[in-house]
């Protein structure tokens, strides 16, 4: 059975995170969009989720028309160098891509095996 608290809106898959666990409990959806980061980065929300799920009530970015949005672009971790961020956006794309069209849960068997 897959978990879908592992599917945030921005493309990433929970299950492969370091910090599952230790500093985030169960995924983000578990969280609704509140990891352990934000309070790090001194915002309520994690904005991807904040404009997926509560501003335009998609599942994820992959169901949006803009994506990849300024926000999308912009948005990645601090601790990866320009190309790095740039890969991982390209990447974040491509997963939400792939979830849109075979849908969450067939996309999180694929993560999960």
């Amino acid at each position: 059975m897959t978990n879908n608290d592992y599917a945030p809106p921005c493309g990433l898959y929970c299950g492969e995170c370091e910090h599952l666990g230790e500093n985030c409990s169960g995924g983000c959806g578990e969280v609704k969009g509140k990891p352990f980061w934000t309070a790090l980065m001194k915002i309520d929300i994690c904005p991807l989720y904040d404009c997926a799920v509560n501003k335009n009530e998609l599942e994820h970015c992959g169901h949006c028309a803009q994506l990849p949005c300024k926000l999308f672009n912009e948005f990645h971790d601090p601790a990866l160098g320009p190309d790095e961020a740039k890969q991982a956006v390209l990447d974040r794309c491509e997963e939400l891509k792939k979830r849109a069209a075979i849908g969450t849960e067939a996309w999180l068997e694929t993560k999960e095996k």
